[in-house]
Formats: structure tokens, C-alpha cells, sequence
């Protein structure tokens, strides 16, 4: 079967009643028959539910889903995107152990690295989107993990996954991807290399706006040391998130699509408005990553970045104006959602760190949904047309 019918056909195993659609299971623990299949569930001689901190039916058929998409071995799902990062580099890092990450990063993510792994111990060096030969000179005895993000969130830029998954594979690195921004719809980094791929599932994985949720698939020996992390810690995905999430696999390839062709219209239309300095979409011939995203993608993806002209006053301008679009800092809804990094994600952020992951005062990032792509069109525009330049 190809991905997309078993993102709509694995199924957990169907109970007593026979239900078409997989059930709730909203239980804390679960029962045993006797005291010896009690005794090997808890020593893993057996393979079955035992705590839903642990395990749980519909995180199970979630994961097994995201397995088949991204081609992975293994898998363990998470109540957040971020807490599937922080548990997968707490699981896998040492004190004294060092990571090589590209610059451009979820905010939550650069604090990580930047604020609390310092304290334990981890150093994190950070490398150019637009310079990734400087890796080779980052490299260090302790270096353990190559970490990067491509497409890149918010400004969109394109990193080569066969160039970094020979590289981290050359220095004996665990290469790991954040696929949010894509999905495996899109692109499958596990084919370039990647030994595990992150994705935060409250996006496009979701698709509505409903739920938190994140996911880490993979190697099955890497795996195995972040599930016993996460035995431990606690990061569990709730078993009704997880019921959602695996519901909204089933459509994830359709959605994507549309969301996709959406995107494109509109990326094309905007590189032609007097008030944008330059736009970034994965897919147009302009974009400067765009023959390694044509090697490596099969669409450009839901999001699209560009520079304003009239900077900071501007990017408040163009957002003050909008009509039909959503506020949002969140992003991969089927409703179309703005941001102004400089003000809002990444404000936090002094103006030399925004700059240097390609941040600057103007830009805006716009999440594509699944409206009409005339009705964006028309409010993006209305909205740029409000911006009054001066050159």
C-alpha cells in the first residue's frame, strides 16, 4: 500500500463491537489476568498496554500511522511539538556533549539550546543556512547531534538533507529533522539521511486548530532511549489528542495538496506587489534554495515568507489592515494565519539575532489555508495596498 492509504487504513485492533472507526481510550491504566502476565508486562517480556503514560491504544495507531508516512522504524508520540524536541535531545545528550544546529529556528527551540541545555552541561554551535561548508570547521570531539529545521521557521529557507545526512553519517552524528513545516507528504528526510525526524502535530498534522501533539519517529535504537525518557518524564500525548491527530492523517495528503497549490497562486502573485522587497516560497524560480527544494520536495509547502518595504511600521500596518485572515502565532490551520515575526515570535530576539537568521523589521509570514485562494488574494492586497511607502 502506498503512504496515503495507510495513513487512512492502519488501524488499532478492533474491539468486541466492530467498530468501523477506532474508539476512545480514555484510561488511565490497564488490567492483567493474572499475576505473570502482570509480572512480564511490567519487565517487557510481553508487548502490551500497561500505563497510558507508557502506552496507549490511540497514541499507538497515531504513531504507526506517522511510521508508515515517514518511513521510520520506530516512534513515541508527545503532548507538544516542543516537548518532543526537549525530550528526544534530554534523552540522547550527556553533560559535556555538544550539537551543531543551523541558525534559523522555532524560537522555543534557539532557548533551548541558548537557555536552560547550557546549565546542564551542552553546548550548542549554530551554523548559516546560507554557509552550510562552515559545518566542517564546528565539528568537535563531543559534537553528538547535527540538528536542523528545512524549510526554516519563520523566513523559509531551504537546507540540502543529502548534503547533511553524508555529513552527519561521515562524522558518526545522529542528524535529526524538524519536518513541521513540510510533513512527509511533502518530503521524507529518513530518504536523506536523517536517523529522526520531529514534528510538532498541533500544525498541519492536524490541519484544524483543535489540539497540541508531537511526534519523534526514527531509528529504533534511538527510540528506545527516548522512550525510556519519556517513561520517566511524563511528556505523553493524551489518548483524545492522539484519537484526532490519527483521524486527521487520513486526510493529511488532500489538505496538503490544496494547501500547497494555494500557496503557490499566491507566492507567485505577491512577488509582482510594489510594497515587497522580496518574497520566499520554496517553489518559485526566484527563491534562492529553490533547486535543491525541487530535489528534495514534492511541493513548496503551506508557508510563505516576505520582506515588506517600510520595515517595522509597515509590517503593523499591513497587519492592522487585514479582513478576512487570521492574527495567529500559530500556523498549518485551514484558515489562512499572518504573523509579524520581529513583533510577536521571535520579538524576544535582539535585532543582530533576528537579522542573522533572516528576520528582518518587514517580515511577514503567511500560514496558506484552504479558503478560496481569490478571497486571499483579494484581502492580502488590500491590506498592501494600505501600506504607504517612502523611498
Amino acid at each position: 500500500m502506498q503512504p496515503e492509504t495507510k495513513a487512512i487504513r492502519i488501524q488499532s485492533e478492533r474491539s468486541l463491537y466492530s467498530e468501523h472507526s477506532v474508539p476512545l481510550y480514555l484510561t488511565s491504566g490497564f488490567v492483567f489476568e493474572n499475576s505473570e502476565e502482570m509480572r512480564a508486562s511490567f519487565t517487557e517480556e510481553i508487548d502490551r498496554n500497561v500505563y497510558s503514560r507508557y502506552s496507549n491504544p490511540n497514541c499507538s495507531e497515531f504513531v504507526s500511522k506517522m511510521i508508515a508516512l515517514e518511513g521510520a522504524e520506530d516512534g513515541l508520540s508527545f503532548a507538544s511539538g516542543m516537548s518532543a524536541i526537549f525530550s528526544t535531545f534530554a534523552a540522547l545528550l550527556n553533560a559535556g556533549d555538544h550539537v551543531i544546529s543551523c541558525r534559523s529556528l522555532f524560537g522555543s527551540t534557539h532557548n533551548l539550546f541558548q537557555k536552560y541545555f547550557p546549565k546542564w552541561g551542552i553546548e550548542t554551535t549554530y551554523f548559516n543556512v546560507e554557509e552550510v561548508s562552515e559545518i566542517e570547521r564546528l565539528i568537535q570531539p563531543s559534537t553528538k547531534i547535527l540538528y536542523v529545521e528545512t524549510p526554516t521557521n519563520p523566513s523559509v529557507q531551504i537546507l540540502d538533507l543529502e548534503l547533511l545526512g553524508n555529513f552527519a553519517k561521515q562524522h558518526n552524528l545522529v542528524f535529526i529533522v524538524d519536518n513541521c513545516f513540510a510533513t512527509p507528504i511533502i518530503q521524507k528526510p529518513i530518504d536523506f539521511g536523517a536517523d529522526l525526524v520531529i514534528h510538532s502535530a498541533t500544525k498541519l498534522i492536524d490541519g484544524q486548530g483543535r489540539v497540541l501533539g508531537g511526534i519523534t519517529v526514527g531509528s529504533q535504537e534511538l527510540i528506545k532511549e527516548i522512550q525510556l525518557f519519556a517513561r520517566h518524564s511524563g511528556p505523553s500525548l493524551s489518548a483524545f489528542n492522539a484519537w484526532l491527530l490519527s483521524k486527521s492523517l487520513e486526510t493529511l495528503s488532500v489538505r496538503v495538496e490544496k494547501h500547497c497549490s494555494n500557496a503557490l497562486e499566491i507566492a507567485k502573485a505577491l512577488e509582482h506587489h510594489s510594497a515587497i522587497a522580496k518574497v520566499n516560497y520554496p517553489f518559485l524560480p526566484s527563491f534562492s534554495g529553490y533547486e535543491i527544494a525541487k530535489q528534495q520536495m514534492r511541493l513548496g509547502g503551506n508557508i510563505i515568507a516576505f520582506e515588506l518595504l517600510g520595515g517595522l511600521e509597515a509590517g503593523r500596518t499591513f497587519l492592522d489592515s487585514i479582513q478576512l485572515c487570521s492574527l495567529s502565532a500559530n500556523l498549518g490551520d485551514t484558515r489562512t494565519i499572518v504573523t509579524h515575526p520581529a513583533s510577536t515570535t521571535h520579538s524576544k530576539l535582539t535585532e543582530e539575532g533576528r537579522l542573522e537568521v533572516g528576520i528582518t523589521d518587514g517580515l511577514i509570514r503567511i500560514s496558506v489555508g484552504l479558503e478560496h485562494v481569490d478571497d486571499l488574494k483579494e484581502d492580502l492586497f488590500q491590506a498592501l495596498d494600505k501600506i504607504q511607502i517612502n523611498v
